[in-house]
């Protein structure tokens, strides 16, 4: 499938309810290209001619196609490059700022958990075992699994890393 047939297939699932045209459809997929930072240049265009990071926009624009309220987004930017992986989560905030979007985010990676989410809820063996305010739960943990948690989140300052040199 081409980019325009996939970011258009919720549109044509749901052509009853929309009552878009093709040509109507093709339009929206280079809006949705264009909000995620991607161009009319990629509509026909294979999946395999992208980096990682513009398949993550293809994904989100797709998401996005039938003006959802809520993303579940499950490790979006885990097999993304450090600065790759900063780009889709400042494109995240910004959709989520602009399009007033709740999001479920899903993720192993604690420094990107601080830095989009608002709230979060640490599980272990399925069940949370700490939850609340993102910056409350990161300095103040009262669980044991949440203090041995964020302890071994990387320090990127490195006068402050438990790996720098001890006066």
């Amino acid at each position: 499938m081409t980019v325009r047939d996939i970011v258009a297939e919720p549109m044509v699932v749901h052509r009853d309810v929309l009552k878009l045209s093709g040509e109507r459809q093709t339009d929206r997929v280079m809006e949705l290209l264009e909000l995620v930072g991607l161009g009319a240049q990629h509509l026909y265009r294979f999946p395999h001619e992208f980096s990682g990071g513009q398949r993550q926009r293809i994904g989100i624009a797709r998401a996005l196609a039938l003006n959802p309220r809520l993303l579940i987004l499950d490790e979006p930017t885990s097999a993304l490059d450090v600065s790759v992986q900063a780009q889709v989560l400042n494109l995240l905030d910004q959709l989520q700022q602009g399009m007033k979007l709740t999001y479920l985010f899903i993720s192993h990676d604690l420094g990107v958990i601080r830095y989009i989410c608002d709230r979060i809820a640490l599980i272990y063996r399925g069940a949370i075992v700490e939850e609340g305010i993102t910056a409350d739960v990161f300095d103040n943990p009262q669980s044991e699994y949440a203090r041995t948690l964020i302890a071994a989140v990387p320090e990127p300052d490195p006068d402050r890393s438990m790996f720098s040199a001890v006066p």
